[in-house]
């Protein structure tokens, strides 16, 4: 599922261009952590739905398949949109934050 993975990962590539190199090598192996779960995405319930827009039920089922499959349970609260989205970018977030770090190990 790629819905706004282009926009996750602008505000991912921000994070990182507000950052310095030496703090970035230091803590490559908690980009992730740094950028998508010290902080909300998106704050606000219509916000969040504004954001999700007609695609809730599919980033819903994204969710879910990747709970089960990580947790073997499901534990996002889908009756709040706010939660919706913030995990949906967490998901996503790791896909880009990993292909960030593999292109840094490439150059290195």
């Amino acid at each position: 599922m790629d819905y706004k993975r282009e926009e996750i990962k602008e505000y991912f590539d921000d994070f990182i261009n507000d950052q310095d190199a030496e703090w970035i090598e230091e803590n490559k192996d908690d980009l992730h952590y740094h950028a998508f779960n010290t902080d909300y995405y998106i704050i606000g319930t219509y916000q969040a739905k504004q954001w999700l827009g007609d695609q809730v039920f599919d980033v819903i089922e994204h969710i879910r398949e990747y709970e089960q499959s990580n947790f073997g349970e499901v534990s996002t609260d889908f009756s709040d949109a706010e939660r919706v989205v913030n995990m949906y970018t967490y998901i996503m977030g790791e896909e880009i934050v990993s292909e960030y770090v593999n292109k840094l190990e490439e150059v290195a």
